[in-house]
């Protein structure tokens, strides 16, 4: 399967539109495994630089991950007071604290209207957004967390820096306009 859903303007995006390639990652904010990723993704946005544009989206499995969703609401919420991104990485930072109080102590560090914030969670404001994120997930045949697609295609490689890195720039070469185009009909893949 590839990705069901394009990126679009309600997606959080780092890196500019037009890099070459696009790493999409489907994540939970409770996951151990999502929060080692989020450290290697640190590198490999930094090495990759321009060549790539980061999308996260929402997977939070709550039947395991009891705060993953009021975490990604969390998200959501700092990210209409354009703190989207200071968010998730302070979430990913103190995993091991995650709770309310934590939420609430991040959102005062990053300088968020408080009532705003607390008003956006009580509500549920952008549990819709968080539930459609999960749904893309689910069409997209997202496998569990985390889960990426590179430039619209299932990555199944390890998450460290090293093979994502690899991963990204054999796809930036394969959309290089001196690249060679594979068949009709064929697909590059990055495994």
């Amino acid at each position: 399967m590839s990705l069901a859903k394009p990126v679009d303007q309600t997606d959080h995006v780092l890196g500019p539109d037009d890099a070459p390639v696009t790493l999409v990652e489907y994540g939970d904010f409770q996951c151990p495994h999502c929060r080692a990723a989020h450290f290697y993704l640190k590198n490999v946005l930094a090495t990759m630089g321009d060549d790539v544009r980061f999308v996260f989206r929402h997977v939070p499995l709550t039947q395991i991950h009891p705060m993953a969703q009021a975490a990604a609401e969390a998200a959501e919420a700092a990210g209409a007071q354009g703190r989207f991104w200071p968010m998730h990485d302070a979430i990913y930072e103190n995993q091991d604290l995650l709770g309310p109080q934590l939420l609430a102590r991040l959102g005062v560090r990053l300088g968020l209207d408080m009532q705003r914030f607390s008003d956006d969670m009580q509500s549920h404001r952008y549990l819709p957004k968080v539930r459609e994120d999960f749904m893309s997930a689910v069409r997209s045949g997202a496998a569990g967390t985390p889960s990426y697609f590179i430039n619209g295609e299932p990555y199944e490689g390890s998450y460290d820096d090293e093979a994502l890195i690899e991963a990204l720039r054999f796809a930036a070469q394969a959309h290089a306009p001196h690249a060679t185009r594979p068949q009709q009909g064929t697909r590059p893949r990055a495994h």
